[in-house]
C-alpha cells in the first residue's frame, strides 16, 4: 500500500513538471535538460519518500501508544470487574449460610421433632418422648427411706417407753387381677358367590387399602374389631364413610345394613383430634 501511494505521489508532481518541459518546447530539449528534468523528478520522488516514511512511522506508533493504552485499561476494568463479581459471590454465599442456619435448619428440626412425636404416639412409645430421670436419684431415693425408717424406728422405741398403745396398721386390700385382654376374633369370611354379602375396604392412614367380606346381617362392631386387628386402636382411630364424608355411627345392636352398608364400601381410617 505504501509503495502505491509513493508511485501515484511520483506521477502526480511529475506529471506537471513534464507539461511545462513541453511547453517550453520539445526541439529545444537536449540530453542534459532531460538528464536535469530526471534528476529533478527522483530528487522530489526521494523527498516525499522520506515525507511518506517519516508520516507514517509517526502514525504507527501513535496507533500502537493508543493501542496499548486501551489494552492497559481493558485489563483494568476486567480486574475491577473480578473483583466486583467475587466480593458478590461472597456476599451471596454468606446470605445463603445465614438462611440456612437461622431458618431452614430449625424448620427440619422441628418437623423431624413433630414426625418423631407422631410416630411415638400412634405406636403407644411416649415414654421416649419424656426428658427421663437424672442419674443418681434412685440413691437420693434411698437415702430419703433409710432416714425416714430411722426415724419410725426411734418413735417406736420412744412409745414404748412411755407404754403408749402401738399404732393400728391398716392391712392393705389385695390388689385386684388386671381384666384379661380381650381377643379379637372376627367372623369366618363368606365365599364370593354367597348371597347377602358385602365387600369392605379400609384406606388407612399409611396408604395401603385392607378388604374383606362380610354378610350384611353380621353386627357393625366387627367393623371397629377389623380395626383394632389390623393395629388401629379405637380410642386414637375413627372411622369414616368416603362419600359423603362424615363419622361412622356404630353400635353393637345395629347390623351393617341398619348403618346403611348394602354394597361395596370404602371406609378411611382417620385419626381422632387430640383434645386438649
Amino acid at each position: 500500500m505504501a509503495s502505491r501511494g509513493v508511485v501515484g505521489l511520483f506521477l502526480l508532481f511529475a506529471l506537471p513538471v513534464l507539461c511545462l518541459e513541453l511547453r517550453r518546447g520539445i526541439p529545444d530539449l537536449g540530453i542534459k535538460d532531460l538528464i536535469l528534468l530526471c534528476g529533478r523528478i527522483f530528487l522530489l520522488l526521494g523527498l516525499l519518500t522520506l515525507i511518506i516514511s517519516v508520516t507514517t512511522s509517526w502514525l504507527n506508533s501513535f496507533k500502537c501508544s493508543r493501542v496499548y493504552l486501551k489494552d492497559e485499561e481493558e485489563e483494568e476494568n476486567e480486574k475491577r470487574q473480578k473483583l466486583v463479581r467475587k466480593k458478590q459471590q461472597e456476599a451471596q454465599g454468606e446470605k445463603a449460610s445465614r438462611y440456612l442456619e437461622n431458618v431452614l435448619k430449625p424448620h427440619q428440626e422441628m418437623k423431624l421433632k413433630k414426625l418423631e412425636e407422631r410416630f411415638y404416639q400412634t405406636t403407644g412409645e411416649t415414654w421416649k418422648l419424656s426428658n427421663g430421670h437424672k442419674l443418681g436419684g434412685d440413691e437420693d431415693l434411698l437415702l430419703d427411706n433409710a432416714s425416714q425408717t430411722s426415724f419410725e424406728t426411734a418413735n417406736r422405741e420412744a412409745a414404748k417407753r412411755r407404754n403408749l398403745p402401738k399404732p393400728v396398721t391398716k392391712v392393705s386390700p389385695p390388689a385386684e387381677q388386671p381384666p384379661q385382654k380381650k381377643v379379637l376374633d372376627l367372623p369366618e369370611e363368606p365365599p364370593e358367590a354367597a348371597e347377602e354379602v358385602v365387600t369392605v375396604a379400609l384406606r388407612c392412614p399409611s396408604g395401603r387399602v385392607l378388604r374383606r367380606r362380610f354378610f350384611k346381617c353380621c353386627s357393625s362392631q366387627v367393623l371397629l374389631d377389623w380395626m383394632m386387628k389390623i393395629g388401629y386402636h379405637t380410642s386414637l382411630y375413627s372411622l369414616s364413610t368416603s362419600f359423603p364424608r362424615r363419622p361412622l355411627e356404630v353400635e353393637g345392636s345395629w347390623t351393617l345394613e341398619d348403618i346403611g352398608i348394602t354394597v361395596d364400601t370404602i371406609l378411611n381410617v382417620e385419626e381422632k383430634e387430640q383434645s386438649n
